[in-house]
């Protein structure tokens, strides 16, 4: 069992089930590009991801998380060692959380009433990770309908850029999962540029 998901895990259901009960808190941890752009509540971008709007939401997120996680984990163990590659996995979920929200940041900006909470940004990242390694995994659409993983991907992707330039009110950051899911799957090759031709090879069964 993986210490690093179960850890992430913990703290963003501790932090999302006391803010549930304090609106204070949850105001003041909430992601809001005004707040950090104008009065340098820098904290925010990391913060807003252990926030969770409500139950479901922190089911789902923690779910996907630890689904696509467990792999992921397991790739940076077997490439890079116990104690780096659990390090190495505590870095992309960091440091997604942090990509993911770089767009929405500068967009909304001036907008005082914008708000975000959530690990969205970062599980797109933890599951496009998983794609890069595992391309042709079947991955579950809405539960049921197995899709290869690198089909569903680009599904996604395509999904998400195109409700991101809709004006539309679901109050979903669609931008937030563009971006961290981008930033998931090139990780590896951030990491180690050989990593590419390892995922080629996978693409086109060459391993």
């Amino acid at each position: 069992m993986s210490i690093t998901l179960i850890i992430i895990i913990i703290i963003s259901s501790i932090v999302s089930i006391v803010a549930f009960g304090n609106r204070e808190l949850f105001d003041k941890l909430q992601f809001n590009p005004s707040k950090i752009v104008h009065k340098k509540e820098y904290y925010r971008i990391i913060t807003h991801a252990f926030l969770h709007a409500n139950f479901l939401h922190l089911f789902i997120n923690m779910l996907v998380l630890f689904s696509f996680g467990t792999m992921v984990e397991y790739y940076f163990v077997e490439f890079f060692g116990m104690a780096k590659g659990k390090l190495l996995f505590s870095v992309l979920y960091l440091t997604s959380i942090i990509f993911s929200v770089l767009y929405s940041l500068q967009k909304h900006k001036d907008d005082v009433f914008y708000n975000a909470v959530g690990a969205s940004g970062a599980v797109s990242a933890v599951v496009f990770t998983s794609i890069f390694f595992e391309p042709w995994n079947l991955v579950y659409f809405f539960g049921i309908l197995p899709v290869p993983a690198i089909i569903f991907g680009v599904i996604y992707l395509y999904y998400s850029y195109i409700m991101s330039k809709k004006d539309q009110t679901s109050f979903i950051a669609h931008d937030v999962h563009f971006w961290g899911s981008v930033y998931g799957f090139f990780f590896p090759v951030l990491i180690n540029y050989k990593f590419l031709f390892y995922f080629f090879a996978k693409l086109f069964f060459l391993d």
